[in-house]
Formats: structure tokens, C-alpha cells, sequence
């Protein structure tokens, strides 16, 4: 259960919402959960723990970030 063809991960809300809404929380969710780039060690083990924050599995490291991407565009 949740995941269809058009709106991956948004698929679990069915026909509600809209189709625009659903999109859109498809593509956060995707960007959220892919891999990231941990700042100390460099390597892809970067996991969200809840909104803002971020830890890396590999080295430990525990850092504040974007609620959605560890590096907001600002940060950067």
C-alpha cells in the first residue's frame, strides 16, 4: 500500500486533495529520502531524524539543516 504510478509516495492519499497537491508532496518526499552527503565525513549515510534534523549513520555526526534537505540555499 501507498505507492501508485503518477504520485509514487502520495498514493496512499488516493483521489483527495488533487492531483497538484500530490505532486507536490511526492517530489518533497522523494528529495527527502534520497541519499545525502554528510558534512564531516563526506559519505552518502545521511538520514532525517525529525524536521530540521539531520544524522549521519556512518560517523555519527548530528547537525541541524533545512526541514525537507540538510543544506537549506541560504547555508550554503
Amino acid at each position: 500500500m501507498g505507492k501508485t504510478k503518477k504520485v509514487g509516495s502520495a498514493g496512499r492519499f488516493g483521489p483527495r486533495y488533487g492531483k497538484k497537491q500530490r505532486k507536490i508532496v511526492a517530489e518533497i518526499e522523494k528529495l527527502q529520502r534520497k541519499r545525502h552527503v554528510c558534512p564531516r565525513c563526506g559519505l552518502p549515510y545521511v538520514k532525517r531524524l525529525s524536521t530540521g534534523i539531520w544524522y549521519c549513520t556512518k560517523c555519527g555526526a548530528k547537525f541541524a539543516g533545512g526541514a525537507y534537505v540538510p543544506f537549506s540555499e541560504r547555508k550554503r
